[in-house]
Formats: structure tokens, sequence, C-alpha cells
């Protein structure tokens, strides 16, 4: 593999690891208008409606892109455009029967996916979304075949940026048409009316897709002419390559995936069935993990942003069997990964609430919303990490391992959350599925960094990959903290106090960092906008 090639490889996978984290920015913003709308018991129900939403799709067309784009890049990288053709259209076959089975047993199935009947409705109305995100993933499988990721980062925003408008806009709309029904029934359209804008965003992106195929149909038709190749792939033998595809991979994203979904199933189940909760006082407290949730998972895309371009370098590395770069690979990426998470962790915990104060106002949640967010900041860092060690297994070929890690953590935090709300308080049940999850990302870091020994012999060191950034995190935490009471007394305004806060802290952590010499002159320059950080750092004469 040449450099440019390489070179094209890290570009494309940073075009696509940024455009994730601006779709869970836009994702994090406009669910504080839809919060406002549908208050905290509407937000449980939708949230328990998308868990239950995203592993049918996980299991039926979240697979699909990454499955079409590597058949089709082999049989694209032998210039057999026929047979690369005939690979895209067996997998609109596959994803249009498999997409309208999933589909009816999300309609018709609604009730055994959720346990709260008012999440019912919404979860309803996601079921032809799966469908139509079947289709919309064989497209984008069929872009990044062609080692662009341009149409699908660009849909994803799209797809964000409509699902953002119409979740909020239908959730005004049908609530504002319930107006003098129960609180309960208000909430459960609200959540409807904000999975229906779910559905539009996919739609949106799957219009924009179309466009762009049938723009570049006659080149793709034209080299498909052109192709002499002799031997044509037998349409029964591309379903069960797609198959043998799609199978691991459906297989490790259910896993990874799937902790999420059985926490609040396990939630609702014990709440209202050992406990005889109210289900509007679970979907309160689904909603206020969610919140939680929702915030902790903007610093931990900066991880998976770092381990999506990692792996094409890594893998190459490890395809040549050069030891010596893949752990030198493994070091830099772990390093600048812990450098970003450890503060971010550090100063979402001791903000939570002034930050839940801008996101998520509502008063009557602030409290429980910002107790869960001090509790899992701990997961920036765990998950942080795991995330780099899953990606370097991946890049050297153990795809197993981190899959066996996943399903042993999902066991072990299972029985921790299980036998903890058996025997504690209806009220703070909460806090033993924040703490479980807690649980649930230590143990899959641990996991993944003893494979990661195993197989690559490499033990990541301590002092400057983890020591000094928590001693320079825990400086930063004190002063930001400080600075946002002085201010906070000072002026009474809540964001001014937070963002001048958060500069403060920004601040004085790169001071500290680069003086203390946590980052060398390279792996500044791995961080965004690192030339520039490189030139501030050289003229306040820190390096």
């Amino acid at each position: 593999m040449n450099d440019s090639k390489k070179n094209n490889m890290v570009v494309q996978a940073g075009i696509l690891a940024a455009a994730g984290i601006i779709v869970r920015i836009i994702g994090l913003l406009y669910n504080t208008p839809l919060v406002h709308i549908i208050k905290d018991e509407g937000f449980g129900y939708y949230d328990s409606a998308y868990a239950a939403y995203s592993i049918v799709l996980l299991i039926s067309s979240y697979s699909i892109p990454s499955a079409v784009s590597k058949v089709m890049a082999e049989r694209l990288a032998r210039r057999e455009y026929r047979n690369a053709y005939r690979v895209f259209i067996c997998s609109l076959i596959y994803v249009i029967v498999v997409g309208i089975a999933a589909s009816c047993f999300v309609f018709f199935g609604a009730g055994i996916l959720v346990k709260m009947e008012s999440a019912i409705l919404p979860l309803k109305i996601l079921a032809p979304t799966v469908f139509f995100s079947g289709i919309l993933g064989v497209f984008r499988g069929f872009f990044q075949a062609q080692h662009t990721m341009v149409p699908t980062s660009v849909s994803q925003i799209i797809e964000q940026i409509f699902n953002a408008v119409f979740s909020v806009v239908m959730a005004y709309v049908l609530v504002k048409g319930a107006v003098g029904t129960s609180p309960t029934y208000r909430a459960s359209l609200g959540a409807a009316g904000s999975t229906i804008g779910t559905g539009i965003g996919v739609l949106s992106a799957l219009i924009f897709v179309l466009i762009i195929y049938f723009y570049n149909r006659r080149n793709v038709m034209s080299r498909i002419a052109r192709d002499d190749t002799r031997t044509l792939i037998p349409y029964s033998r591309i379903f069960l390559m797609i198959l043998g595809v799609v199978t691991p991979f459906i297989v490790s994203t259910g896993i990874y995936n799937l902790n999420g979904f059985l926490d609040k199933t396990i939630y609702q189940i014990i709440m209202l069935r050992e406990k005889q909760i109210a289900e509007s006082v679970v979907a309160f407290d689904l909603s206020a993990i969610a919140k939680g949730t929702k915030i902790a998972n903007i610093p931990i895309a900066m991880a998976s942003a770092m381990a999506t371009t990692m792996i094409p370098k890594l893998a190459y590395h490890a395809a040549g069997g050069d030891t010596a770069n893949v752990k030198d690979t493994i070091a830099r990426a772990t390093r600048v990964t812990m450098y970003i998470s450890i503060p971010a962790a550090m100063g979402i915990g001791v903000l939570s609430k002034p930050i839940m104060r801008v996101i998520f106002p509502q008063p009557e949640s602030l409290s429980l919303a910002s107790h869960m967010l001090i509790i899992l900041a701990i997961t920036v860092m765990l998950y942080g990490l795991s995330t780099i060690t899953q990606a370097v297994l991946q890049s050297i070929g153990r795809m197993h391992a981190p899959i066996f890690n996943a399903a042993v953590s999902i066991v072990l935090h299972m029985i921790v959350m299980i036998v903890g709300m058996h025997f504690i308080r209806a009220d703070k049940c909460i806090y033993v599925y924040a703490f479980a999850t807690v649980f649930y990302a230590f143990c899959l870091c641990v996991l993944n960094g003893i494979s990661v020994k195993r197989h690559v012999g490499y033990i990541q060191e301590v002092d400057k990959t983890f020591l000094r950034p928590l001693i320079c995190a825990v400086a930063m935490g004190v002063l930001t903290l400080g600075t946002y009471y002085l201010i906070y007394l000072t002026l009474k305004i809540n964001i001014i106090a937070l963002v001048i806060s958060l500069l403060i802290g920004v601040c004085s952590y790169f001071v500290l960092s680069v003086k203390w010499q946590v980052l060398g002159k390279e792996e500044l320059l791995a961080l965004p906008k690192g030339e520039f950080l490189l030139k501030v750092a050289t003229k306040l004469r820190l390096i």
C-alpha cells in the first residue's frame, strides 16, 4: 500500500469521524427544546422506544454499509464491475426482505420490546424507519466501497438536521393538539412526535444518497459496459457472501450495543413488576439517565474518532509484521485519547449541574440528572480507553476477542444490576443503574487491555498516559469549580459563569500538561488544531 493510499484512508476515516462528532452534537442540542415540550416523562418514553428500535435496527440493517462496502470493494479491487454491481443489487433485495420483516416485528411486537405501555405508540411509529434505514445503509455501503466517505458523512449530517427539526416540530404539534388530556397521554404523543422526526431524518438522508447515486449512475454503467469479466458470480452465492459478512458484524455490533437496551428492560421490569412503581415515575428516571448519557457521549466521540483514524494505519503495520510501529501507534493513540478523556471526565463531573442547567434545565429532574452525569462522567475515561483497545484488536485481526470481552462484561454487569436493584430501595435504584453502567465500562476496559497484552505483547506506560494527566485534571477541576462559583455568585448568570470557567479550565490544563511534558511535539500535533496548539505552546515557552 503506497503512502497516498494510506493517507487517503486516514483522510476518509477522519471525515467520517468528524461527521460522527457533528451528528452527536446536533443530537444533544435538539434534545433541549424536545424535553421542554414533551417533559421528562415523555423523554423517558421516547428513550425507551428508541432503545428498542436501535437494537432491531442493529440486527436488521445497521451492519449493511460495512458488509456491502467490504464485499463490493473486493470485486472493485479486481476491476470486476459487473460482479460488484450484482452485489449491490443483491444487497438491496436482502434489505428489502429483512427490512419488511423487521418493520412488521417492531410494529406488531412493540409490546414485547418495551415494558411501558405509553412507549408502545412511539415505537410503532418507528417501524417503517427500520425498512428505510436498510435501503439507506446499502447506498452508503455502495459509496464507501468506492473509497469515499463524503456521501455517507453528509447524509448523516442531513439526517440528523432533519431529525432535529421535525422531532421538535412534530412533538410540539401533537402535544398542543392533546391539550386537556392526561399528562401521561400527552407525554406519549409527544414521544411519538419525536419518533416521526427520526423517520423523516432517515428519509431525507435516503433522498440525498439517491440523488448522488443517480447523478453518478452514468459513470457506474459505463464501467460495467467496459467490463470484460467472463465469470459472473451467481446471485445465490452473492447472498451467501453477504450473509457471511453480515453475520459477524451483527454479532459484534449487537453485543456492543445490547447493554443499553438490556439496562432499560431490566430497570423497567424490576421497577414496574417487583417494586410496583408507577409508569410515569419509571419514565422520569429513564429520562434522567438518558440526559447524563447523552452529555457523557460527546467526549467519548473523540475517542471513537481517534480509533477510526488509527485503524487503517495500525492494520497496515500489523499486516507488514512491523511490531515496533504497531506498539508505537497504540501508545500515541492511547496517550492522546487519555489526554482528552481524563480532563473531559473531570470537567463534566465538577460542572455537572451548571452543564445540565444549560442543556436540560427542567427543574424537576435537574438534581437527579446532575447526579447521573457525575457518575457517568467516569465512563468517559473508561470508554475512551476501551474504544482504543477494541480498535487495536480489530486492526490486528483479533475480531473475536472484543466480542467475547463485551459479552462477559454484559453478563457481569447484569448480575450487579439485578442483585443491586433487588436489595435497594426503589428511589435509589436509578443509582444502581448508573453504577452498573460504570461497572460494565470498567470490565470492558480491563478485559480489552488483557487481550491487547496477550496478542500484541503491549502494556501502556502509566506515568505520562494516566498519572500526569489525572493530576493536571484534578488541579484543573479545582480551579474550574472555584472560578465558576466565584463568577456565578457575583453575576448570578449560569451560562456566563460556565463558559468562562470552562475556558479557564481548558487553558489551565493545557499549560499544566504541556509544562509537565505529558505530550511531546508529535503527539501535540495529533490533537485537533495541533499546529496552532504547538505554536501557542512555543510562544508561551512551555516547550
